[in-house]
């Protein structure tokens, strides 16, 4: 069977037809231009229309991820402050003239993992997205666990020390995301670096400041993912986003505070991966929630 998935980005809209086993069939991209509104709603229906060309079938399912928080019934974006005026409370299924399951970016992105790719087969999942901010989302006893106002899985948001003065845009204090996130990397780098890839490419030399700054932001999240193992107790952790195709760099190390850290009952310890899906993460997850809930069960 197959499946459409479209996913919305600030910068382009990425469509994928999708087989069974989550092979990428066909992609289409589009800018965004996220100040026109009437733009992106017809990117999308122009892209579903593509893709629907090449499908194999009129009656197909469709799912469609975007930023922000999905309702319960995931037909629309319920929450997207400062963003993407106008697609809060749409109904895509009205404006497209067909089904279409709708959920978070980063909800998508644990879809795509744990339908086709490194969590394929394993039911309890933790996925981070590691990039400007970190977005998360949890998988629980082989389902997304999206919790009350979709709000689940905004792992980024935990606080690694309730005394700080300085608070993330959720008003969380020393968060993960002001940790390890792109959007702190000036200021945690003592405005020496203005990008993740700068810094690793310092650490990389040898740069005594950049290793200090990146081993640093790297235990940070050893911790906050141990207190995650703590507590949801997942089969695996899936990382993404840019900051996670530093490869070596991040995972080496990270192992090496994981095995600090890090409470191992019988000796277990939990394997912690790089993803799979990377630029079509969200349009393959968003067609793998639809293929699931078109399936009868």
């Amino acid at each position: 069977m197959q499946a459409i998935g479209i996913d919305i980005g600030g910068t382009n809209i990425k469509g994928v037809l999708v087989n069974g086993d989550g092979t990428i069939l066909h992609e289409i991209q589009r800018k965004t231009n996220e100040k026109e509104t009437q733009w992106w709603k017809d990117a999308v229906a122009d892209i579903l229309q593509q893709l629907r060309k090449k499908a194999d079938s009129d009656n197909i399912p469709v799912g469609l991820s975007a930023p922000g928080l999905a309702s319960d019934n995931n037909d629309c974006i319920q929450l997207m402050p400062g963003r993407l005026e106008g697609i809060e409370n749409f109904i895509w299924s009205d404006y497209l003239e067909t089904p279409v399951r709708v959920l978070n970016d980063a909800h998508a992105a644990l879809m795509a993992e744990a339908k086709f790719g490194a969590g394929k087969g394993y039911r309890n999942i933790i996925l981070l997205t590691l990039g400007t901010g970190v977005g998360g989302s949890v998988m629980i006893n082989g389902a997304l666990h999206q919790g009350l106002l979709g709000r689940a899985g905004h792992l980024g948001h935990v606080t690694l020390n309730a005394d700080s003065d300085t608070c993330d845009i959720t008003q969380m204090p020393a968060s993960l995301e002001d940790a390890i996130g792109q959007c702190t990397i000036t200021q945690r780098s003592f405005g020496k670096f203005t990008s993740t890839d700068q810094l690793v490419r310092a650490y990389q030399a040898g740069d005594s400041i950049a290793t200090y700054v990146w081993l640093h932001s790297i235990k940070r999240l050893a911790v906050a993912l141990c207190s995650f193992i703590n507590f949801i107790s997942p089969d695996i952790i899936i990382l993404g986003g840019g900051i996670a195709r530093a490869g070596d760099d991040l995972f080496k190390p990270l192992d090496h505070f994981m095995d600090i850290f890090e409470w191992r009952y019988a000796g277990i310890r939990t394997p912690v991966v790089q993803a799979v899906f990377d630029e079509y993460s969200g349009a393959v997850g968003a067609a793998g929630f639809a293929l699931q809930h078109s399936l009868p069960h």
